[in-house]
């Protein structure tokens, strides 16, 4: 997880809000909760965030365990990303949101 969580909270929504917290990550979860996604396919279905922004915050959430990214060997061939265990996990609470 990364350096700026709290390490004590006072309720896990405090917690929940310090991992999903920031504009797009839940955004993000959300679509790859439908399935794994290349990186386009993702930028298509995201088309007002910059390409830097998106960049940022895969790596984010790769670092906190909610999205693992598939390199194929091959050069040049896209990266797969998709929902680790953990970031499944949350799928109860993405679909909470959404309705």
């Amino acid at each position: 997880m990364p350096r700026h969580l709290p390490r004590r909270v006072a309720c896990p929504v405090e917690l929940c809000l310090a991992v999903l917290g920031g504009k797009w990550k839940t955004v993000i979860l959300a679509h790859l909760k439908q399935g794994p996604l290349r990186y386009a396919a993702l930028r298509a279905r995201m088309p007002v965030l910059a390409d830097k922004v998106l960049t940022e915050r895969l790596a984010e959430l790769q670092t906190q365990g909610l999205v693992s990214c598939q390199k194929v060997r091959r050069r040049g061939s896209p990266a797969t990303y998709q929902l680790t265990a953990r970031g499944a996990s949350l799928g109860v609470v993405l679909q909470a949101m959404y309705d």
